[in-house]
């Protein structure tokens, strides 16, 4: 996990990309994802694509640098299962990492509980 609430799950040199629950929660109804394209390149923390909501519109950033495999497309014509399944079927993108070593700043679950947890007061 990193701070700005995106998610990093890892299958060998597979990363798959999204926001998290307490992120949709804070954005409120979201309407609208700005993916990018399969083949674009990302260094870590660049933004890769934006997300709005009825509330606001916020860039989302690649917790590992890499290659995008694969764009989730069901997100373009239902942003909203962003609201419903945060961090299953409404991933963004897949990324080839191109350093694994990365892995090693981001939280893990139990961390990243504690940071929303400060973030929440």
């Amino acid at each position: 996990y990193t701070p700005a609430h995106e998610y990093c799950k890892v299958d060998g040199k597979v990363a798959t990309i999204g926001i998290t629950d307490f992120a949709q929660a804070a954005l409120g109804d979201i309407v609208f994802v700005d993916l990018p394209e399969p083949g674009d390149d990302f260094d870590a923390k660049d933004s890769f694509g934006s997300v709005e909501s009825v509330k606001a519109a916020s860039d989302v950033y690649a917790p590992v640098s890499g290659k995008v495999l694969e764009v989730n497309e069901a997100l373009t014509d239902e942003p909203g299962m962003v609201n419903s399944n945060a961090e299953d079927d409404a991933w963004f993108i897949k990324l080839e990492m191109g350093d694994e070593g990365e892995l090693e700043s981001l939280m893990n679950a139990e961390q990243y509980k504690e940071h929303c947890e400060k973030e929440a007061h």
